[in-house]
């Protein structure tokens, strides 16, 4: 008899991919999804999908998951964010886990990320374990820039099969996102007193380039590879030329 689990979901406008979210978290005894106020129809697939729908604007990535945590009522949590779902064979892998009662605070489990026309192997994007399923309590929300992270209290294993994630609709989508997560680094460089400028931003985006094509193999992913570590050296760019920008604009 295996333990009881809640399928865990964050949304906001998340329509695009939710239902296929949420079907392949179907095994659990319960889906709840936080949402923060969206304006499409995610709270509708939500709750057709037989989802505990609860909507709390956003109020940061940690605050937001420890108001859904203090709702869960199972023993175990697979968290997946709105642009991912579950492999067939990784749902079948969890729910053997969840069977043999291991005690360990939880397992990491690999993601396979699509961008472009493939889902990338190398780049630094694959298998990239995340601990994803896990004990209710024995996990920890941290958050960095504009991205969160969850570290196990614990020991943890590893799970065979993918979580499939789409992060970007167009180039378009990821340039927006480019824009807000170098704006958030910048913030955060400067809360560190980082400097910023051209050769700075020049010196790191190479460099960021660099790991990306060669050193994480990238040119291995053909032509997504090269247009990821492309949008690698932007943002690395923009991040800290926006660092000089706003500090310029402080002194004014």
């Amino acid at each position: 008899m295996r333990e009881t689990v809640t399928g865990l979901v964050l949304t906001f406008n998340g329509e695009r991919l939710l239902e296929k979210c949420l079907t392949s978290l179907n095994f659990c005894d319960e889906l709840l999804v936080v949402d923060s106020a969206s304006t499409d129809r995610t709270r509708d697939i939500a709750e057709a999908c037989g989802a505990r729908v609860i909507v709390n604007p956003w109020p940061g990535p940690v605050a937001q998951f420890k108001l859904a945590l203090a709702e869960v009522k199972t023993t175990w949590v697979v968290s997946l964010d709105q642009d991912e779902y579950l492999t067939e064979e990784l749902s079948e892998a969890i729910q053997d886990k969840l069977s043999k009662q291991e005690r360990v605070a939880g397992y990491l489990v690999p993601r396979s990320s699509f961008y472009f026309n493939r889902f990338m192997k190398h780049s630094g994007w694959y298998p990239d374990y995340l601990f994803r399923v896990f004990r209710a309590g024995k996990m920890e929300v941290t958050a960095s820039g504009a991205h969160y992270h969850f570290k196990p209290r614990g020991e943890t294993l590893k799970i065979s099969g993918d979580i499939l994630h789409y992060p970007y609709e167009s180039f378009q989508q990821h340039m927006e996102k480019i824009n807000y997560y170098a704006e958030e680094g910048a913030r955060t460089l400067r809360e560190k007193g980082r400097r910023g400028g051209a050769i700075p931003a020049i010196l790191h985006a190479a460099m960021r380039f660099v790991k990306l094509y060669f050193l994480k193999a990238g040119f291995l992913d053909g032509k997504a590879g090269f247009y990821n570590a492309m949008a690698g050296f932007y943002y690395t760019f923009q991040k800290y030329i926006r660092v000089e920008e706003t500090s310029k604009w402080g002194a004014d």
